[in-house]
């Protein structure tokens, strides 16, 4: 049932106290007609969130779980890189010291502490985001972290400021999201692997794909196909 609906930040807050999945009821409202630009579905708690490949994102109350709905004409691979420095800087604001590991997990101290998951649908993309606020899941591929754990955060405060930050590096110049990026990123000029071989991760260009070395020579490769 649906516990309210706000205006925020201007945004449309459409808020449960649990549901599946903030991003399967966003992927609903597009198939029904009812989506619209700038609207946010947010849960206190999911039964089936879900992050990429439709591995399970453990989803206990109070934590931030949300989904942001947009227009989007057409993909855009640079969407991952603004969404997630949008979020580090949501997190520095708190005082607290993120990294982006590739493609889109927020780490504090090495730690997963935030999720991105970037679905496109008709002509919406659906930017789902979930934020480790009070508890973190113990996971077996690796390590997790909390908010809480660095600083006090409030969920409606940090919801208000990643708006914000969304609406602001959205707008912004992608070769300023690029440099803020590579500040930001962990691993580079580490080795990662790439179909296989181990290269060196250099950085992204100016159309999102990442830059890898290879010896002497440069690779651009996209989607998932490198691994850290």
């Amino acid at each position: 049932m649906i516990m309210g609906y706000t205006v925020l930040a201007g945004y449309k807050l459409i808020s449960f106290d649990k549901i599946p999945s903030t991003q399967t009821y966003a992927l609903g409202m597009v198939a029904t007609g009812m989506a619209r630009d700038h609207t946010v579905i947010l849960a206190n708690a999911q039964s089936a969130g879900r992050g990429r490949y439709r591995r399970t994102w453990v989803s206990h109350h109070g934590n931030l779980y949300a989904s942001f709905i947009y227009d989007a004409d057409e993909r855009d691979p640079r969407l991952s890189y603004v969404v997630a420095v949008a979020v580090a800087e949501t997190l520095m604001s708190f005082g607290v010291h993120p990294k982006i590991k590739w493609p889109n997990d927020i780490l504090i101290d090495g730690k997963k502490v935030s999720g991105i998951l970037i679905e496109y649908a008709s002509r919406f993309v659906i930017v789902g985001i979930g934020i480790n606020i009070k508890t973190n899941p113990t996971v077996a591929a690796y390590k997790t972290t909390k908010l809480d754990n660095y600083a006090n955060v409030e969920r409606n405060d940090l919801l208000n400021k990643l708006m914000r930050n969304l609406d602001k590096w959205r707008r912004t110049d992608f070769i300023n999201v690029r440099a803020r990026w590579m500040d930001l990123a962990a691993g580079l000029n580490h080795t990662v692997k790439y179909r296989g071989d181990t290269v060196e991760l250099i950085g992204i260009n100016e159309n999102g794909a990442l830059v890898l070395r290879d010896g002497t020579r440069y690779v651009l490769a996209y989607g998932d196909e490198i691994s850290m």
